[in-house]
C-alpha cells in the first residue's frame, strides 16, 4: 500500500530517539538483559530502524537494542537506518521487519493489527495487504485482543500460554474462558486437549454439562471419544444398529461443522477456497434441510 524507502546509515544520539511505538511491543527484563550482554560483547551488529514524525524521530525496530544501549555506560549513539513511511506503514513495518530478524510475538502483532484497524481506520483486508498476510491472519490477531479475556492475554504475554491455546479459548464466552484457563492450569492440559475441551463447552447443552467438562476435562474427553463410535445396542436390529452408528457420526460431524461456521468460517478461507467450496456448501444447505424435514417427519410419525 505504501512504499518504504531506505536511506544511508547514520549515527543518532540515544536521547534523540523516541519510543511512541514501544507500546505495541513486549520486552521482558530477560530479553533486555540478553541484548545488553550481546552489545557489551559484540557491539551493535545491526542498525535500528527509525522514521520521522516531525518534529520527532521515532523508533520502528530495535527497542531491545535501544534499551540495552541506554543501560550501558559509554554508549551515546546508535547506528540508525531511516525509512520514509506514513503512520500506518510504520506500524506495519514493525511486523514485517521482525519477520526477518525473528518473529514478533503474536500478542505484539495483535496490538499492531488492532491499532491499524481501530486507530488508523483500515479495513482488515487493507491491513492484510499492508503486512503481506491473509485476512484470516488479521482476524486471528484481532481475536487475541478483542475476544480473549485479560488473564489469558497476560499468560500469552508471559509466554505461559501458546497462541494456539489462546485462539481455542477465545472462541468461548468470557466466563467460560477464565474457567477453561483455570482448568488448563489445574490439570496441565495440552494444547490439543484445550482445543477439544473448548469444542465440548461450545456444544454443551446446559450449565451442568459445562461444569462436568470443566471439573473433569479428561474424563469428559474420553466419554466424547467413546460416544463418537457407538457400540452395538442389543435392543436394536442389525439395521437399527447401522442407522444408529450413521446417526451418531452424522450428528458429530454436523456439530463440528456448525462450530466451525459460527466461530471461524469464512475468515479462514481464501477467496479461491470460498469459490471452489460454494457448491459444496450449497448442497449441504439443501441436503441438510431435506434431512431435517425427513427426520422431523420420522419423529412426528413415531409420536402419533
Amino acid at each position: 500500500m505504501h512504499a518504504v524507502s531506505h536511506s544511508k546509515l547514520e549515527e543518532l544520539a540515544l536521547d534523540a530517539i523516541g519510543e511512541r511505538y514501544g507500546r505495541y511491543r513486549l520486552c521482558t527484563r530477560e530479553d533486555e538483559q540478553s541484548m545488553k550482554r550481546s552489545i557489551e560483547r559484540y557491539g551493535q551488529i545491526s542498525p535500528v530502524v527509525v522514521c520521522s514524525r516531525a518534529p520527532d524521530v521515532e523508533l520502528v525496530d530495535g527497542f531491545k537494542r535501544l534499551a540495552a544501549a541506554r543501560a550501558l555506560d559509554g554508549i551515546e549513539a546508535l547506528t540508525v537506518r531511516w525509512i520514509d513511511v506514513d503512520e500506518a506503514a510504520a506500524k506495519a513495518a514493525m511486523v514485517c521487519l521482525n519477520r526477518v530478524g525473528g518473529r514478533t510475538r503474536e500478542l505484539e502483532e495483535a496490538r499492531i493489527v488492532q491499532a491499524l484497524v481501530r486507530e488508523d481506520g483500515l479495513t482488515q483486508l487493507q491491513v492484510a495487504d499492508l503486512v503481506g498476510r491473509h485476512k484470516s491472519w488479521v482476524c486471528r490477531r484481532l481475536a487475541l485482543l478483542e475476544r480473549l479475556c485479560q488473564p489469558a492475554q497476560d499468560d500469552v504475554a508471559l509466554g505461559l500460554l501458546s497462541a494456539t491455546c489462546a485462539r481455542a479459548i477465545s472462541r468461548l464466552p468470557a466466563g467460560n474462558q477464565e474457567e477453561l484457563l483455570e482448568a488448563r492450569r489445574r490439570e496441565a492440559l495440552t494444547t490439543r486437549e484445550v482445543e477439544r475441551v473448548a469444542e465440548l463447552l461450545l456444544g454443551a447443552q446446559d450449565r451442568a454439562q459445562e461444569e462436568f467438562v470443566l471439573a473433569r476435562p479428561r474424563e469428559a474427553l474420553a466419554q466424547s471419544v467413546d460416544s463418537s463410535v457407538p457400540t452395538r445396542d442389543p435392543r436394536l436390529s442389525p439395521t437399527g444398529n447401522q442407522v444408529q452408528k450413521r446417526l451418531v457420526l452424522l450428528l458429530d460431524s454436523l456439530s463440528r461443522m456448525e462450530s466451525w461456521l459460527r466461530h471461524r468460517g469464512r475468515a479462514e478461507l481464501s477467496t479461491q477456497d470460498r469459490v471452489l467450496l460454494e457448491n459444496g456448501f450449497g448442497r449441504l444447505a439443501k441436503d441438510a434441510g431435506a434431512v431435517a424435514e425427513a427426520a422431523a417427519d420420522f419423529v412426528g410419525n413415531r409420536c402419533r
